[in-house]
């Protein structure tokens, strides 16, 4: 990797791009497609934004900065849980996520730390959680997102994180490879191929994704015809990886591998279970668990393979809608393409 070139570095991060679209669909990225691939790297687990991001933006894995998924139950609450994209007042995301990020320490260095992703995220908890050090530049349309990256890179040293969301969003409505999903690729591509003439010479850019994604093709609804919700207190996680809380009453080893036992008859080679033991054994979030993410941490966890997505009923409508899925452990959705160049 070695010493910056210029003193100006940016990691530019598309939401849901996974290595194998890269591969499959690079035509239709002709730019991106260009630079050149540092290598492919592997997310945390679970392969979900809030958890990919924050060990990016900290260094660490899970077990220590305790984002352990797209929801989870906050610890000592009566069941409510915390969505970490949309987050709830009542939980300080500070204290939530205590661990110092790399733009704290970069910004402590000396360094110009700057954020440039749309508006709509700047005051929330999750970038208060997981970007904090950085200047936030809110900019929602192309050429705002440009002119943000550029200004931000003026000074030196300076490292920018450029944050777009659009291809996701896509990939969970219509498909990877759908027709709108290769439409928000080759805006991306556009977007990439217009900022590269408009920064500073010996710019060095990274570009990377927090996952891939996968395309459902199973959909079991728990507690609908079938009995995967007895001693089941909260759900939580997402479709492809599921926290599953029992029942204060039963909270107890044995407890855990009743409702265990009954997950994997029912569910068979469909889902991979884990209890909280196995889970911290087989170190699926790391090899540290802080005492916040034991708490956090569902006490049977399921994680989805194949094309089997696991639907809430009450959430049937949307997460039943869904056609791309991602959270759990196969390659398609944790593998992501870390390609790189430096600018002339």
């Amino acid at each position: 990797m070695g010493e910056s070139p210029g003193g100006r570095e940016l990691l530019f991060l598309i939401d849901g791009l996974g290595a194998d679209a890269i591969k499959k669909y690079g035509e239709y990225a002709p730019a991106i497609s260009r630079l050149l691939s540092f290598g492919t790297i592997a997310t945390s687990f679970p392969s979900t934004t809030a958890t990919s991001l924050a060990t990016l933006t900290t260094g660490e894995l899970p077990g220590v900065h305790g984002m352990l998924g797209y929801t989870v139950q906050v610890p000592r609450s009566g069941g409510r849980i915390l969505n970490a994209l949309k987050w709830d007042e009542r939980v300080d995301p500070i204290n939530w996520q205590s661990t110092p990020t790399l733009f704290e320490k970069g910004a402590a260095a000396g360094i110009s730390v700057s954020h440039v992703a749309a508006k709509r995220y700047e005051n929330s908890g999750f970038t208060q959680a997981v970007f904090r050090g950085a200047q936030y530049l809110g900019a929602n349309v192309v050429p705002d997102l440009i002119a943000q990256t550029k200004a931000a890179l003026k000074p030196t040293p300076s490292f920018v994180y450029l944050y777009v969301n659009d291809l996701d969003v896509a990939g969970h409505s219509d498909g990877v490879g759908s027709e709108k999903w290769i439409a928000a690729l080759s805006i991306i591509d556009s977007l990439y191929s217009s900022l590269i003439k408009e920064l500073p010479s010996k710019t060095r850019i990274w570009l990377t994704a927090d996952h891939g994604m996968v395309t459902a093709d199973k959909k079991i609804v728990l507690g609908v015809d079938n009995p995967l919700l007895e001693g089941i207190s909260v759900i939580a996680g997402e479709p492809r990886a599921r926290h599953l809380y029992l029942d204060p009453a039963r909270d107890s080893e044995s407890a855990r591998n009743e409702v265990a036992v009954q997950w994997r008859e029912f569910l068979k080679d469909d889902v991979h279970i884990f209890t909280r033991e196995e889970a911290i054994s087989e170190k699926l979030f790391g090899d540290v668990i802080s005492q916040e993410s034991f708490d956090r941490m569902g006490e049977v966890i399921a994680i989805a393979q194949n094309g089997v997505v696991l639907i809430e009923a009450e959430r049937l409508d949307k997460e039943g809608a869904m056609v791309g899925h991602h959270g759990g452990n196969s390659e398609i959705e944790s593998q992501v393409p870390l390609l790189t160049t430096t600018l002339n």
